[in-house]
C-alpha cells in the first residue's frame, strides 16, 4: 500500500514562507466539509518555519525548520481523541474530523510537535492536512510541496519498502524520534539545526606580518577518539559540525607543515567560534 510522505531539506529552506502563504490561501476563508474547517486570519500557522542562528562573530548561520502535522503512523492526537474525531487515512494522512472534535482541545495537547492549533471561535482543533482534499481531486503533491522553489518541501507516494529505501539513501530523520509516534514527515540535513559546531580561523605571524594560514591540519577528538578531521582554507577557517550540544571534553589540535602545534580542550554548550587561533 502507497502512501503518503513528505520530504524537509532543511538546507535549502531560505524561510521564503511560500509554503506558509500557500497553507493560508488554501485555508483561509474556505471550509473543505469532511476535510478540515476554515483557517483563522490570524494566530495559526499549520506550516510554522522555525528559525535558529548558530555561532557567533564572522562565523554564523542560520538554519530555518519547516515544522506541520507529522501524520504519525502511532499518531498520539488520535488516542487522544474521542468519538472518532481523528482518523488515519489508508494513504497514511491523519485528518482531524472539523465536526466531531468540537471541544476537544485535548486532540491539540497530545501534540509533542506543537502541530495542532486550536481555533478558539470553533471550539475546534486543527492542523495541516497534507492538502488531502487536492490530493482526492487527482493532485499528485500538497500545494506546499508545489510552490517551493528550492525544493526544501518534496512529497514522495510510496509503500514501506521504497520509502525505507528512500530514507536510507538520502540519509532521512524523523524531527524528534524520541517520541516514537512513527511520523511520515521525513527530514534531511537536520543537523543544521538540532547540533553544534566548534569553528576557528588559524593564523600565523612572519617577519611582524600576521596572516591567514592555509593548509594546517586541525584534529577533534573527545575520550581519545578521532571524531572529526579538516585542513584550514585559504582564510584559515575550519568548522567540525553536527556535534552534540551540551557536550563536553573535546581536544582541539591544530598543527602545521613546519612543526608548529597547538592544543585546545573545550566544552561545548551552544555553536562555537573560537575566533582567530595564532599557531
Amino acid at each position: 500500500m502507497k502512501k503518503w510522505n513528505l520530504i524537509v531539506d532543511v538546507a535549502n529552506c531560505t524561510n521564503c514562507n511560500a509554503c506558509v502563504l500557500a497553507c493560508h490561501d488554501e485555508y483561509c476563508g474556505n471550509d473543505f466539509p469532511g476535510y478540515a474547517a476554515e483557517m483563522p486570519k490570524h494566530g495559526h500557522k499549520w506550516i510554522n518555519i522555525e528559525q535558529k542562528v548558530r555561532g557567533s562573530g564572522s562565523l554564523m548561520d542560520v538554519a530555518y525548520l519547516p515544522v506541520m502535522c507529522q501524520h504519525c503512523e502511532d499518531a498520539p492526537c488520535i488516542e487522544a481523541a474521542e468519538n472518532g474525531a481523528v482518523t488515519k487515512r489508508p494513504d497514511g494522512i491523519v485528518i482531524i474530523d472539523p465536526v466531531k472534535s468540537k471541544g476537544q482541545k485535548q486532540i491539540m495537547e497530545a501534540c509533542p510537535y506543537d502541530a495542532v492549533w486550536w481555533n478558539e471561535e470553533k471550539d475546534i482543533p486543527q492542523a495541516w492536512i497534507f492538502d488531502a482534499h487536492l490530493l482526492d481531486e487527482g493532485w499528485t503533491e500538497p500545494r506546499a510541496a508545489q510552490m517551493c522553489a528550492t525544493q526544501a518541501i518534496r512529497a514522495v507516494k510510496a509503500d514501506d519498502g521504497e520509502m525505507n529505501a528512500i530514507v536510507a539513501d538520502e540519509n532521512l530523520e524523523h524531527l524528534h524520534p524520541k517520541h516514537g509516534t512513527k511520523p511520515r514527515v521525513w527530514y534531511k540535513n537536520l543537523q543544521r539545526y538540532n547540533t553544534a559546531f566548534i569553528a576557528g580561523s588559524v593564523e600565523t605571524e612572519n617577519d611582524g606580518v600576521v596572516d591567514c594560514l592555509e593548509g594546517a591540519a586541525v584534529t577533534l577528538s573527545r575520550s581519545g577518539e578521532t571524531l572529526q578531521e579538516a585542513v584550514s582554507d585559504i582564510y584559515g577557517d575550519f568548522k567540525f559540525d553536527g556535534l552534540e550540544e551540551n557536550s563536553n571534553g573535546y581536544r582541539l589540535e591544530i598543527r602545521d607543515g613546519q612543526g608548529r602545534e597547538k592544543t585546545i580542550e573545550l566544552d561545548l554548550t551552544d555553536s562555537i567560534y573560537m575566533g582567530s587561533i595564532p599557531l
